[in-house]
């Protein structure tokens, strides 16, 4: 049986279609996918992203703790900021991809995936020093996404904090209608905006008081997952799991190469220095009809990769895909195909993002 949000009612009476995700019944769209995807690239979307877990580690060693289980260097996260990295395994398999914010000296939040979310507290609390203390928030905290340039005209008449302010990759503990939160400015579409962490019981609330604004329109997983592809963003069971290290992804940027001890470090830095078989590459097809998870990716005859990710994308019109292809066939502009079962469809090996007119790191008054 699947767990259900604390908007699960108010999805069913907006008439939004429901489907399983990571062990949640989730909203997938309420009007049409590229829809809610536009509304999110040119004004705003609201997400409900309640399903993701929230830890807090704190303690005098909870900076040593989690430093020795997570890629990125956390000794240089200053209070008020939040850092993208990878749980990894014995086997440098990546376990989860994960945000972590410093909220003191020695208190932090870690954000993970819902799919992973009890594996995830097993592992790191199994492994702290006996004064550190772990606390698994995720049933008392919900999580709304709001994402798009108009994101700030959506959120300010109700949240306390100038969000003008707020740089790329920060966050604040205020207040958002009068109820303590967390509001950081990041996400998962490409696209300005923030995330807000608010006690459960705010959710509805604060759910309705931004829909009423008139600037977001309600979006599902399907426009999500639409937008975070076009902007080169990848998902947890599709472009990473936990028998493959993140190296072959190319998302190196979260790995500290200069920190020693976090488990799963030989394997890494053996991929960095020595290369990984296969590498994620961005296709660009010819055509509207996208390739899937699964299929095979062919350069001739020869199989020479497999689609992790695929869909049409709205903002540019044509399909596009994640795959991981053998390292010869991974230079940009390669001519390869993805076979569907029924026929191949032209791709070509392309750059990413795909889409580049992202405003999640503009500027603002900061």
């Amino acid at each position: 049986m699947c767990l259900k949000t604390p908007l699960y009612d108010v999805h069913v009476a907006m008439g939004a279609k429901m489907a399983p995700f990571g062990g949640w019944d989730m909203p997938i769209q309420y009007t049409s996918i590229v829809e809610e995807h536009t509304a999110c690239r040119t004004k705003a979307a609201l997400f409900d992203i309640c399903h993701m877990g929230e830890f807090f580690v704190s303690g005098p060693n909870a900076l040593n703790d989690l430093n020795k289980l997570f890629t990125c260097e956390l000794s240089t996260l200053a209070i008020g900021r939040c850092r993208y990295g990878f749980l990894l395994n014995e086997q440098g398999g990546t376990q989860d991809d994960l945000i972590t914010y410093r909220l003191s000296e020695e208190k932090f939040m870690v954000v993970v995936n819902a799919g992973t979310r009890e594996n995830d507290a097993k592992w790191i609390s199994a492994r702290l020093s006996p004064d550190t203390k772990f606390d698994e928030a995720s049933s008392q905290v919900a999580k709304l996404d709001l994402q798009g340039p108009a994101s700030a005209e959506a959120l300010q008449p109700i949240c306390e904090y100038d969000l003008q302010q707020m740089k790329y990759y920060t966050f604040v503990e205020t207040k958002v209608l009068g109820s303590r939160a967390i509001v950081s400015r990041t996400g998962y579409t490409g696209e300005y905006g923030f995330e807000i962490y608010i006690d459960v019981e705010m959710c509805k609330p604060v759910w309705d008081a931004l829909l009423a604004t008139g600037v977001p329109v309600p979006a599902g997983l399907g426009a999500r997952d639409t937008l975070r592809l076009e902007c080169g963003l990848p998902l947890y069971g599709h472009e990473m799991n936990d028998t493959m290290s993140p190296v072959a992804s190319g998302l190196t940027f979260a790995i500290a190469k200069e920190k020693e001890n976090y488990i799963g470090r030989d394997v890494v830095m053996k991929e960095l220095a020595e290369g990984t078989p296969r590498k994620l590459v961005g296709l660009q097809l010819t055509t509207k009809q996208s390739g899937r998870n699964g299929q095979n990716v062919l350069s001739g005859d020869k199989v020479v990769g497999t689609v992790t990710s695929g869909s049409l994308a709205p903002s540019l019109g044509y399909a596009i895909a994640f795959a991981y292809v053998d390292k010869d066939y991974c230079e940009i502009g390669t001519k390869l195909a993805i076979d569907n079962g029924r026929k191949l469809l032209e791709a070509e090996v392309v750059p990413t993002p795909f889409y580049k007119e992202g405003t999640a790191r503009r500027k603002t008054t900061a």
